[in-house]
């Protein structure tokens, strides 16, 4: 797919910003049959997750727990693999595959999208839910914003989050990133639509969704869901779980308590309180997404 929220990578970016996880750094040995960090894992009895501290997909709430569709899902699954304690590292999305390629934390559990790029530096699990797009727009849609085309044809001024694949959606239909305003997050989007800043925060359906309602904002509205297009064909937003590349036995055994979840129903009925629906629950696999 091309550059999405939880899409676009980061590069380099800024490693200082993650962080401070505590534990010391698990060794990449091991790579030739599959890694041992499973097994390390469960002699700490701790699992880092790396999360971008957007809701809902990972984020510490207003009680200080950590929480959010991926980290719900992770604390099941590693429980069930022997590692019964998570542990949340903090960073901004961009710095999520830079951080666990130098160890700053073992998993990246932040609902990140997989495609081809990334797929190139890091593994996924099998997506745990796949999205579409929805804008944050003033009450009543005064510009009628109903997709990216509609933002270019009516020149609107669009923002939208750090490193979120929507920035690449909205450049295929010949917006400048250089014309957007860039935010840290969906509610920084939320208060730039509300004050005037921005007409439009594109960002997935569920976010936009959420942080509308949370707010109970009076100013804003999120509109219908919407299919996202890169060259003229559909873009599978779907998201899943990020390991080093030489850590295969740790993600293949995550696959397979995934799945069961997926089959039982486990899954939707953990992720439901987030805003997830049975429209999210995908059958695609990473292979699909990565090729």
């Amino acid at each position: 797919m091309g550059p999405s929220r939880r899409a676009l990578l980061a590069g380099g970016a800024a490693l200082g910003l993650l962080g401070a996880a505590g534990c010391s750094r698990v060794s990449g040995s091991g790579a030739k049959d599959g890694g041992n960090l499973l097994e390390r894992l469960r002699s700490q009895g701790t699992v880092r997750l790396g999360i971008a501290g957007e809701i809902p997909f990972g984020y510490i709430d207003e009680n200080g727990e950590f929480t959010g569709e991926a980290p719900e899902i992770a604390k099941v699954i590693f429980k069930r693999l022997g590692v019964p304690k998570v542990q949340p590292v903090p960073t901004e999305f961009g710095s999520l595959i830079p951080g666990l390629r130098s160890q700053q934390f073992d998993v990246v559990s932040a609902g990140m999208y997989i495609n081809p790029e990334r797929c190139a530096q890091v593994i996924f699990s099998d997506p745990d839910y796949r999205m579409r797009d929805a804008f944050i727009v003033r009450k009543g849609n005064p510009k009628n914003l109903h997709n990216y085309e509609d933002i270019f044809k009516k020149k609107a001024k669009m923002a939208t989050g750090t490193a979120y694949a929507e920035i690449g959606y909205a450049e295929d239909v010949g917006i400048k990133q250089s014309d957007m305003l860039i935010l840290p997050d969906q509610l920084a989007g939320l208060l730039a639509v509300e004050q005037g800043r921005a007409d439009v925060f594109a960002g997935t359906t569920v976010t936009v969704h959420n942080v509308v309602k949370q707010r109970n904002s009076r100013l804003a509205e999120a509109t219908e869901p919407f299919q996202a297009y890169v060259d003229g064909k559909p873009d599978i937003g779907a998201g899943g779980f990020a390991f080093r590349p030489e850590e295969t036995k740790l993600r293949d055994a995550f696959n397979v308590e995934l799945h069961k979840m997926k089959k039982s129903g486990e899954l939707l009925r953990i992720v439901r309180p987030f805003g997830f629906t049975k429209e999210e629950m995908t059958d695609l696999t990473a292979k699909e997404l990565c090729s």
